[in-house]
């Protein structure tokens, strides 16, 4: 089951209040998808622990309705 880009950035907010969001739809199937993701709570902490914070946020979509997300987080500048 494909999921749409409005319900990736909601996820991750609500689980990242302040993080600035965008989604890219990369194939046009609801599947493969790359996201930018700004926030300051991936101040301090590796590349590897951000990412994490944002798989924790989509609840296990990335095994079941996600197929693939090219992710790319930062902390503001």
């Amino acid at each position: 089951m494909a999921m749409q880009a409005g319900e990736i950035e909601r996820l991750i907010v609500d689980a990242i209040p302040d993080a600035q969001v965008t989604i890219r739809d990369l194939a046009g199937d609801g599947d493969h998808y790359a996201a930018e993701v700004v926030s300051a709570q991936f101040i301090g902490k590796t590349r590897v622990q951000q990412h994490q914070l944002v798989y924790k946020a989509l609840q296990g979509s990335m095994d079941s309705d996600l197929h693939a997300l090219a992710l790319q987080t930062s902390a503001p500048q």
